[in-house]
């Protein structure tokens, strides 16, 4: 029999679930769920999300599911990579991994290598005269062994990768040659006939030849990593259209250089460069300030007693190269960082047409003369904006004082004759109380940064004999109304890390200072 119409649609009534309020608990998405949860989103939708959050807060994100983990690493989310790692074992694993999921697809990848603490040299053995150095300690033999590790791995990811743009590497090795250089017989002792060494130029020449879209290299202080042949794995095209060239590296032997004249003609499109001082010719300042190069502007020179020592200065560009160079870049400005350099080089060096905006100063032996720093002032007032002056004396008891025999003070003239002075630092030279007040008084507000050690800082004895006044409390006050600002002078020296890691300072400055075009 056929059931009546009315009761039928009573017991699917009595069947079918009541719809539920909105906004009731039925509402929830459950984040566990299979069918509605987090992980039924799709991969587009995931990545797009994850394109919002900054980096720690991606890698949290992504705890919450096997398929978000799986998004993390899509190439849209990390176009840029940037790392600073320890010079240890244990950060082996960790980089293998990330290099494995990113190395492949990177844009732009940094890498910085530096250990936490730097273990001293082994104690040197009572010998005669003549005797073969003492080996290193068992710790620096680990410290190269793990570095020759990290680079072999950051390379071989990044081998085969044609989407690379921007290529940075930095190796802080230049610590390591506070109690001698790393000859081939140290190397020897960890890279047994030189072939973690050899492998990492191949594999960095193979990165060159492979790559595609390169625009920006830059290689500071790597160990033996560019060799003279290096560039020449670059194809035409890719060197034609290269913007930015950096290559420092003060452990080439000789009179070898990494890049020749003839070489740079290749790179009509530069735009900024960075090269030890020694490299940068004359005839490489007459190839750049040639018509067909297009404007130059930036420029980064490493002055290196090392380099002075084996290099001739005979070759460096002079004062007419410079004003030809400049009439092509009418935008240059120079960067200048001098390492141990004697005052009578700087004077050669210093030409009056280099347009001079930051010059960097950092001694362990020789000590910069105040006629080097009256020069700076006199010839390049129109540019200068940056000035450090940085002594590691070991007797802290007597700085050398830069204004003797002098009528003024040579940084109170600096701060005089550069108005567009805005950054001024300085340890290991005896700064008098009265001109440091002087200096804030001149350039006002415009010294943006004014970095003086307290051991560097003397006082006269009128103001020591004043028993009214606290000489170090007026210093503070008065430097401090100069400045419009809040000033005290720099307590700690190792929180300076343009005193503890100069060249880490100079290539992060570096980079930043090519960037800024």
């Amino acid at each position: 029999t056929t059931t009546p119409a009315p009761a039928a649609r009573a017991r699917w009534r009595r069947r079918r679930p009541r719809r539920r309020r909105r906004g009731g608990p039925g509402r929830r998405m459950s984040v566990c769920g299979e069918a509605v949860g987090a992980g039924s989103l799709p991969s587009e939708l995931v990545v797009h999300i994850f394109s919002f959050l900054a980096g720690p807060d991606r890698l949290r994100a992504s705890a919450a599911c096997s398929h978000w983990r799986e998004c993390l690493f899509y190439p849209a989310l990390w176009p840029r990579l940037r790392l600073s790692l320890r010079v240890s074992p244990a950060e082996r694993p960790r980089l293998e991994f990330l290099m494995r999921k990113c190395g492949w697809f990177v844009r732009e990848l940094r890498v910085q290598f530096a250990a936490d603490n730097y273990p001293s040299a082994c104690p040197s053995p009572a010998g005669g005269a003549g005797e073969a150095p003492p080996p290193l300690c068992p710790r620096w033999l680990d410290l190269l062994r793990t570095y020759l590790e990290l680079v072999l791995c950051v390379l071989s990811s990044v081998r085969n990768n044609r989407n690379l743009q921007k290529l940075s590497l930095f190796g802080d090795i230049s610590i390591l040659q506070q109690h001698g250089s790393i000859s081939n017989t140290y190397l020897g002792k960890v890279d047994p006939d030189g072939k973690k060494i050899k492998q990492i130029q191949q594999l960095f020449e193979e990165i060159l030849g492979n790559s595609r879209q390169l625009k920006w290299l830059s290689c500071g202080f790597m160990l033996q990593i560019v060799t003279p042949t290096s560039l020449a794995s670059l194809s035409n095209p890719i060197a034609n259209t290269m913007e930015h060239l950096s290559l420092l590296d003060n452990h080439i032997p000789g009179n070898t250089t990494l890049i020749t004249a003839v070489e740079l003609e290749r790179f009509v499109n530069l735009r900024s460069l960075a090269l030890d001082f020694c490299d940068f010719t004359a005839e490489m300042a007459r190839v750049l300030a040639d018509s067909n190069h297009v404007p130059l502007h930036r420029l980064s020179l490493l002055v290196h007693s090392v380099s002075i020592m084996h290099k001739s200065l005979d070759s460096m560009p002079e004062d007419e190269n410079w004003k030809a160079l400049t009439r092509n870049s009418t935008n240059l400005r120079v960067y200048i960082m001098a390492f141990d350099v004697k005052s009578d080089d700087m004077l050669r060096i210093l030409k009056p047409s280099i347009p001079l905006e930051r010059i960097h100063f950092d001694s362990y032996i020789t000590c910069v003369s105040g006629a080097v720093v009256d020069l700076i002032s006199r010839q390049y007032d129109k540019f200068l904006t940056h000035f450090i002056l940085m002594n590691d004396v070991i007797d802290m008891s007597g700085f050398p004082d830069l204004s003797d025999n002098l009528n003024e003070d040579p940084l109170v003239l600096l701060a005089w004759r550069c108005t567009r002075l805005s950054l001024l630092a300085v340890h290991g030279y005896t700064v008098w109380a009265h001109n440091l007040i002087a200096i804030a008084r001149l350039r006002g507000s415009d010294l943006k940064v004014l970095e003086v050690t307290e051991e560097s800082i003397d006082f006269d004895q009128g103001e020591l004999a004043d028993q009214d006044v606290d000489p170090v409390h007026n210093l503070i006050e008065q430097v401090s109304l100069g400045l419009g600002r809040p000033w005290h002078a720099v307590m700690d020296i190792e929180l300076l890390s343009v005193f503890t890691e100069p060249t880490r300072h100079f290539y992060r400055e570096m980079q930043s200072f090519s960037e800024g075009i």
